[in-house]
């Protein structure tokens, strides 16, 4: 047997002083599936999320809850681990930028990039005074140019207040690396997805590189810049190196770097695109290190139509909508209701309507009303098939094309047309039972109806293992009540080649995925 393809994909580190919400969870969950498509589709997949948890930002909240900031970052990281489980994260590592091997990574990365030159033959890096303005919230240097002033203050176009700054400082020549930069995006046309990021990226570095400030002198919590006292490095330089941390900088002779390194994906919101699409690939260059593949930013979610912040009190709680509506049903309604990369809204009616009628009487119902026939009419076991008509072949050719389907859209994130592409399958599988009828063929035609039976469940099996890495735990029950064991659920057992055996027994089926009634309409049931 070959060895499987490596593949390493990464959420961006969090902040520790954010209470983990929704958009973590989204991040996060596009990565899990897209790990555990590319693990049961036969890849020996790395991946890694984690926590940032250095800078000024960090350092103030610490300060405000009355916490030195490492007992503060070991309280807050947590929430963050805990999310994890809440969510059923599948993720192989678990990154604090606080560990020594990160501590080492950044420094060892420091200086690499200190003894390259630029294109332009010029130091990397070199000392100077820093004036200008620096948003604390967002870790982030801002031009005037991007500013806005209300009330005599200046704000970031996040909204994060920005304050002059003036102090020592190590620059990175960034300004020398536009046309490298230009080039590796040419070159590599699927290197920043969506194309409306890839387009936002360029039109920014075409606009002009200034060198970036990357050490901080007014505050100490961060990684130590090596050889120069009292400099600390920008969190971001810090923070974007975990992705080499994890798989073992700075030993890249390393079994782990040598296999993982170049990441496949770095997944992150729209917010942080320019970091992980322009900055890092220069530091890696300047250092000496091929760039990511490729790096996928996603949109933000609105609450019932409205932004969502804190002093709205909208924020959306994750662990509220899991007790609420369900793990899985959650993880389904938030990679197919907005196509992904864009922006989407959150609503409650919308989270019921893709319950009751995408999972409940869809899906939930061709599982049910087959699997309960082969019940009731078939001994409880995978009925014996005969010759297959042209409507029995048309069907089973869709169920072994949809692998195929998904891993086109999957491979390129996007997580909601392979969805698509499944619904299309479970809706014709509907279709399929309404025309074949089934429960009449028991008295005209028995053996008829054997094999419409097998053709469904084979459906079914298809559907149940390529919901894995959205469903796990419901994929999980459709797969129980097939009878197949652990071994029989990758996706190299797609295919007539690893049907089901006729005779194969089966348990008594069990609705999964139940429908979703709202208090009032249940109590109005009721009445």
């Amino acid at each position: 047997m070959s060895a499987r393809k490596p593949y390493y994909v990464t959420t961006p580190i969090y902040y520790v002083n954010d209470a983990p919400h929704i958009g973590h969870a989204y991040t996060t969950l596009a990565c899990d599936v897209l790990a555990r498509f590319m693990r049961l589709d036969g890849y020996d997949v790395h991946f890694l999320t984690g926590t940032d948890e250095h800078g000024q930002k960090v350092e103030k909240a610490a300060s405000a809850a009355g916490m030195e900031p490492q007992p503060f970052t070991d309280k807050v990281s947590r929430n963050f681990r805990d999310l994890g489980q809440l969510m059923g994260y599948s993720n192989d590592d678990f990154i604090r930028t606080t560990e020594p091997r990160h501590i080492k990574a950044s420094q060892a990365i420091w200086q690499a990039m200190a003894a390259g030159k630029s294109p332009k033959g010029r130091d990397n890096i070199y000392l100077e005074k820093y004036g200008g303005w620096y948003a604390v919230r967002d870790e982030a240097f801002y031009g005037e140019d991007e500013l806005t002033k209300r009330d005599g203050k200046m704000f970031a176009p996040s909204g994060a207040e920005a304050e002059w700054v003036e102090e020592p400082s190590y620059f990175f020549r960034l300004s020398d690396w536009q046309d490298t930069l230009l080039k590796h995006y040419e070159d590599n046309p699927d290197f920043i997805g969506p194309a409306s990021r890839r387009n936002e990226v360029i039109s920014f570095v075409k606009s002009g590189l200034e060198d970036l400030s990357i050490s901080r002198t007014t505050f100490g919590w961060g990684v130590p810049v090596p050889g120069a006292p009292g400099h600390i490095m920008y969190v971001w330089v810090d923070a974007l190196t975990n992705y080499l941390t994890a798989v073992g900088y700075p030993d890249t002779k390393s079994e782990i770097f040598s296999k993982y390194w170049t990441a496949d994906l770095h997944m992150v919101g729209k917010d942080i695109v320019r970091f992980h699409a322009v900055y890092w690939p220069a530091f890696l260059m300047a250092a000496g290190i091929k760039p990511q593949k490729r790096v996928f930013a996603h949109g933000w979610w609105t609450n019932e139509g409205q932004k969502i912040s804190k002093s709205l009190g909208n924020v959306i709680v994750p662990a509220e909508l899991v007790a609420k509506y369900g793990l899985d049903q959650l993880r389904y309604f938030l990679l197919r209701e907005v196509p992904f990369g864009q922006d989407g809204d959150f609503s409650n009616a919308a989270m019921v309507r893709r319950m009751n009628t995408d999972l409940a009487n869809d899906f939930g119902n061709l599982v049910q009303r087959v699997l309960t026939q082969v019940n009731r009419n078939c001994n409880a076991a995978v009925p014996q098939h005969g010759e297959y008509t042209s409507a029995d072949l048309s069907i089973l050719k869709r169920a072994h094309d949809l692998l195929d389907r998904m891993r086109v859209e999957i491979q390129r994130q996007s997580f909601h047309l392979a969805l698509e592409a499944m619904w299309e399958l479970i809706a014709a599988g509907n279709r399929y039972v309404d025309a074949q009828a089934p429960w009449g063929l028991k008295k005209t035609d028995p053996e008829r109806m054997a094999t419409v039976l097998y053709v469904l469940v084979e459906v079914i099996r298809h559907l149940g293992i390529l919901a894995q890495p959205v469903m796990p735990i419901s994929a999980g029950k459709i797969l129980d009540q097939l009878g197949l064991a652990a071994d029989e659920r990758g996706f190299d057992r797609l295919g007539l080649t690893h049907a089901l055996e006729p005779g194969r027994a089966l348990p008594k089926p069990a609705p999964v995925f139940p429908r979703f009634v709202v208090e009032g309409e249940a109590a109005k049931a009721q009445g």
